[in-house]
């Protein structure tokens, strides 16, 4: 039995996490002085690492996978598990495009001189110290650690339980590259045990040592960070994504963007869960879209007016419409235009990701214009709402708040900044 399986007391537990959030105070400080040419050679070497322990790293996602189907977990959530060579590779790609950005740190953000002479800056700078709690997808390791380093920050991850194996191999790769660069390797450290009682002393702030809380997962997890967080939270909720089909779309647009929204990969929080189409061109493009969809194997759930177009259609309740599925579901409605769409919305809505397909650009600005979602989109598909499409190379989240950070949460996001005030023996009247 090693260190990492070996049961705990709630007392260990808690020394255990307290040393963490030391160790991660310490790395923040050698982060913030290091070089932006050092943080990126441990990308590029995390990523060189992760390529060389591709075997290890597979064999271990097989040990998650077999517990994932003894367990029998949802299909959609063993994708998000599942690893192979493509998707390995795909995490040192991210990687080394997140080493390709540029250094956010220092930057100067304002610059004004007073009336008095004072000179002042505003200067970006890192967050310090990030815990981040994620569920099943094991690349969040990577881009996460990967995401806290460029931007100078130190960060607890802690995963979910049915990801254990792999998060751990992912995890040894970053810190190989630190331990080959002499950083420390507290800079990305995991909770040593999937024990839940772990992510209350997260929660906490252990002693005041992390900065910010960075939740990934679903409703239930998003749930209870922020009611039991006693630090800073950059969280979203569930990805009610919408996708509204104006009279005016395009019909050939409208099937294969619908389609994509829904079915691309049904387990990510920028998938569609409902379809709005207006009631102009239901009649003949619902029933296209809808074959489209069930000819892909989506399951459809429509109010009275598309189930009376579509009979073979499932019946919607007041539920499904406040319903993530993260499955092969989407729910149905037919509107009598813009208005009702975009009351449809703001009622269900979680503020993550809309899209409207039309080929009106007053429709299509007003639907960008008035609706508040963290990502409006025009003509394009809800499975772009990712910080690697948007150019960030990866994103640890969605964040539909208000305050800090909105929408993927990439580097730039994981700073804040000082001000920085020079004087020549200026005192205050």
């Amino acid at each position: 039995m090693n260190a990492n399986t070996r049961p705990v007391t709630a007392d260990s537990l808690a020394d255990s996490m307290h040393a963490l959030g030391r160790a991660a105070r310490a790395a923040a400080g050698v982060l913030a002085r290091c070089s932006a040419a050092q943080r990126d050679q441990v990308l590029a070497d995390a990523a060189a690492a992760l390529r060389a322990r591709r075997a290890d790293i597979l064999e271990a996602n097989a040990l998650d996978l077999e517990a994932a189907d003894r367990n029998a977990i949802a299909p959609a959530m063993r994708d998000r598990l599942l690893l192979d060579e493509a998707r390995v590779e795909a995490i040192a790609v991210a990687l080394e495009q997140i080493r390709a950005l540029p250094d956010p740190l220092g930057h100067v953000l304002a610059d004004w001189t007073r009336p008095n002479g004072l000179r002042i800056q505003r200067v970006r700078v890192p967050l310090g110290v990030i815990g981040i709690i994620y569920e099943s997808r094991p690349n969040v390791t990577a881009d996460a650690g990967a995401l806290c380093l460029k931007s100078g920050n130190a960060v607890i991850l802690r995963g979910g339980s049915e990801s254990w194996h792999s998060s751990r191999a992912i995890h040894e790769a970053l810190v190989a590259a630190l331990r080959a660069n002499d950083l420390p390797e507290a800079a990305i450290q995991m909770v040593p045990t999937p024990d839940r009682a772990a992510v209350g002393h997260l929660l906490s702030g252990l002693g005041g040592t992390v900065d910010v809380i960075v939740p990934r997962g679903g409703k239930n997890l998003i749930a209870r960070v922020q009611q039991d967080a006693r630090v800073p939270v950059i969280g979203h909720l569930e990805g009610l994504c919408h996708v509204y089909v104006h009279a005016a779309a395009e019909p050939e647009m409208a099937r294969e963007v619908v389609f994509n929204a829904k079915m691309r990969r049904t387990g990510i929080c920028g998938a569609a869960e409902t379809l709005l189409i207006d009631a102009a061109c239901a009649p003949t493009l619902l029933p296209q879209i809808a074959a489209r969809l069930q000819g892909g194997g989506c399951e459809l759930r429509g109010d009275d007016q598309a189930r009376a177009l579509m009979p073979g259609m499932g019946v919607v309740s007041e539920e499904d419409w406040r319903t993530e599925y993260l499955d092969a579901v989407l729910s149905v409605r037919v509107v009598a235009g813009i208005d009702e769409a975009l009351a449809h919305i703001r009622e269900y809505g979680s503020g993550h990701t809309e899209s409207i397909i039309t080929a009106d650009a007053a429709a299509a600005e007003r639907f960008l214009g008035e609706l508040d979602s963290a990502i409006l989109l025009h003509n394009a598909s809800t499975q772009f709402a990712d910080g690697g499409e948007f150019g960030m190379g990866a994103e640890i989240g969605i964040a539909t708040g208000r305050i800090h950070a909105r929408g993927p949460v990439g580097v730039e996001q994981l700073t804040s900044f000082k001000y920085v005030v020079r004087g020549s023996g200026q005192t205050r009247p």
